[in-house]
């Protein structure tokens, strides 16, 4: 078999980032640490700092919870700009204790981190009891997608909003399969961002 030859160094795809940093609010450029871990990839810079420009700058008085939290950059970059109450929810043990020691760091006394099963959080919470669920699964477990997006459209209320990060694009037969409709996508790169509103309520 040939031997393919490496490309340029200088087109060399980027190694995983070590570190992230929230975007705005009060914690506005603090250093977020990254795990080399299977699956962990952390949401990029300018996918986040679009979100919550679609979001608005000011979520004061929200209440989110972020389903597979990993490096907690969305949840904290929401609890940066003035959420009320932020769930992190992260399986995963060695993240989970992660994030409970930045959350003391920060004093993010309207932050909370629950090590556990991300699906099973968002069927916990009460319908209608969220501004904002944020989903971002690791992209090569697919089974959670359609299970998390169906327990965020019950969980949101009917202003609220549910963020998907996939690695492709939903279309609309299939998000309203779950409960929602599309209001905002973008890509960028491998990243398929998805900005949902519930559907219709029967």
């Amino acid at each position: 078999m040939p031997k393919v030859p490496a490309p340029p160094a200088r087109r060399r795809a980027a190694a995983p980032p070590h570190e992230v940093r929230i975007i705005g609010g009060q914690w506005r450029r603090t250093r977020l640490p990254v795990k080399d871990l299977p699956g962990l990839r952390p949401t990029p810079d300018r996918v986040r700092e679009t979100l919550f420009n679609w979001l608005g700058q000011d979520l004061t008085g929200w209440h989110c919870l972020d389903a597979f939290a990993g490096t907690g950059a969305l949840g904290l970059e929401a609890a940066s700009r003035g959420a009320a109450e932020v769930l992190l929810v992260e399986s995963h043990p060695a993240l989970a204790a992660q994030l409970e020691t930045l959350c003391q760091r920060l004093k993010a006394d309207t932050v909370r981190v629950q090590r556990g099963d991300g699906v099973a959080a968002l069927r916990r919470a009460a319908p209608r009891s969220l501004h904002l669920a944020l989903i971002d699964p690791p992209f090569d477990q697919a089974a959670l997608f359609a299970p998390a997006l169906q327990a965020a459209a019950r969980a949101v209320a009917a202003d609220g909003f549910v963020y998907l990060e996939a690695p492709a694009a939903w279309s609309g037969d299939a998000l309203a399969g779950c409960g929602l409709q599309l209001h905002r996508h973008l890509q960028a790169g491998a990243v398929h961002a998805h900005l949902l509103r519930p559907g219709e309520r029967s």
